[in-house]
């Protein structure tokens, strides 16, 4: 009889799904795409019903069915897209379509207005990050002044993954990363509801007791378990945010450690032993006690390459093998990679993506290793924030899409000056909830390490003389020109409406 561990991950736009054994083998995985609603500009949203628990259902039964008679289930765990808003009435039913995470911008107003009537250093002190379009709390009063009949109904708060858990065992709680990121609601300190601040932004909403992602939530209902194939009594874990997990499957959970996570956005997340405040970062709850993160979001990386990809109707691999061909510094070229604005550490949506110093002698090649370059520099610019915010960055793990190619990895880690380490399972964090869901049943002990490293990618020492000029001048680049990028930005808006 094999014991198995079932992790399930909502993203943007898919779920992905593990079935492994306590000791991390593969057993199975699946996927599921799902659409993301985006009703209005700067809106995005997703249905709780009909993608977050309709794909958790679907992908436990196809991979339950996979398994075998001979496998038995020891333990669930679900992680999702985050920070996100659903507001459920006291049977936890949905009032409305989930308001997604920073891609959601509808509370710009309500960021300004708390942040003048509150205070930004007393935000800051508090949960540690500044609000931005990351933050739940605006979202809230965004919700209780435009949909004032679902406010009033409204009773319970849900994340994807605080969705899973009351839909497979009727828990309602939440796992204290997410409510970090609920600002201006956590304190990050004590770890625990700001109460003066929760209280006034929640309204009627009792707000979610508090756990950790690696404790049990309850258990597979009798209704649940008829609706998904998971055994009735399944210990569930209270699961977290995506990235979080995505980090757990990596193996990166001590202080001194980060990840980075080549994805359609580029991640980071550095694990630290106390909390650290930078207001050009998000500082969080790790995802394990005595443990806080700081992290950073570029607003592109992989949506650029797989925009030049589209753009000049070459395939991925071609683009990767001809931008290796290409010297470091892609013959003068600097690229900066805003593209759709700027997350971590600017904060600044009206960015614009700028090509300097273009010539007629450049080809394809040279600009798609700029724009891998560009989106090195913006790596780069994350983690030195991060450095100076006070983070050891000892061990650096790259994950994602972007490292099945050693190209982009190398560039990072040539621009960085520092190493990166490959896993050598990258299923994602839908394995990291498996891990989890193993910690929580006490099937796998909570210092395992399931992670392995296969490759370590090594700086390149003749590179590095280059890169240095070309960093400054990438930082010099958005200085000279957010006026311009900022006209341009307000003009494209003005088209659009």
């Amino acid at each position: 009889m094999v014991t198995a561990l079932l992790g399930i991950d909502i993203g943007t736009s898919s779920t992905k799904a593990v079935l492994a054994t306590v000791r991390g083998k593969v057993l199975a995985t699946v996927t599921r795409p799902h659409k993301t609603a985006m009703p209005r500009p700067g809106w995005a949203e997703h249905d709780a019903d009909a993608v977050w628990w309709a794909d958790v259902r679907d992908a436990a039964r196809a991979l339950l069915a996979r398994a075998g008679a001979g496998t038995r289930l020891g333990g669930v765990c679900v992680s999702g897209i985050g920070p996100c808003l659903l507001v459920a009435d006291a049977d936890g039913t949905p009032l409305r379509p989930a308001i997604l995470y920073g891609i959601d911008t509808r509370a710009s107003a309500e960021i300004d207005e708390l942040t003048a009537r509150l205070g930004a250093d007393a935000i800051l002190s508090l949960g540690g990050s500044p609000l931005t379009s990351q933050a739940v709390g605006p979202k809230l009063l965004w919700l209780s002044r435009h949909e004032p009949a679902t406010w009033a109904a409204s009773r319970r708060m849900f994340m994807a993954s605080s969705y899973a858990v009351w839909r497979l065992t009727g828990e309602y709680v939440l796992d204290h990363h997410c409510a970090s990121q609920c600002d201006p609601m956590y304190a990050l300190a004590s770890g625990e509801w700001a109460k003066g601040w929760a209280a006034e932004l929640a309204g009627p909403i009792e707000l979610p007791p508090l756990r950790w992602p690696g404790q049990v939530a309850g258990h597979v209902t009798p209704r649940a378990a008829a609706e998904t194939g998971i055994p009735a009594g399944t210990p569930v874990a209270v699961g977290t945010i995506d990235a979080w997990s995505e980090a757990v499957s990596a193996g990166v959970r001590d202080p001194g450690e980060y990840l980075v996570m080549f994805g359609t956005t580029m991640f980071f997340i550095a694990v630290n032993e106390r909390p650290l405040a930078d207001r050009r970062l998000w500082s969080t709850a790790g995802a394990f006690p005595a443990t806080w993160t700081l992290a950073g979001g570029m607003a592109t990386s992989g949506a650029l390459v797989s925009w030049a990809s589209e753009l000049t109707q070459v395939g991925y691999r071609r683009l990767m093998a001809e931008a290796a061909a290409v010297p470091p510094g892609a013959d003068g070229l600097l690229i900066l990679p805003y593209f759709a604005g700027e997350r971590t550490p600017l904060f600044d949506a009206a960015a614009r993506g700028t090509i300097f110093g273009l010539t007629v002698r450049h080809e394809r090649a040279h600009l798609f290793r700029a724009f891998l370059e560009a989106t090195a520099f913006g790596a780069r610019h994350n983690l030195d924030a991060m450095a100076d915010a006070g983070a050891r960055l000892e061990r650096g793990v790259a994950v994602g899409g972007g490292v099945t190619s050693r190209v982009w990895p190398q560039v990072v880690a040539d621009v960085t000056g520092r190493e990166l380490v490959l896993p050598a399972v990258t299923v994602g964090a839908a394995y990291g909830d498996a891990f989890l869901a193993g910690v929580a049943a006490g099937l796998t002990g909570p210092d395992a390490r399931w992670a392995r490293a296969t490759t370590v990618i090594t700086p390149d020492p003749a590179a590095a003389d280059r890169y240095e000029r070309l960093y400054a001048l990438y930082r010099r680049g958005y200085r000279d020109t957010a006026t311009i990028s900022h006209s341009l930005a307000a003009m494209q808006e003005q088209a659009s409406a």
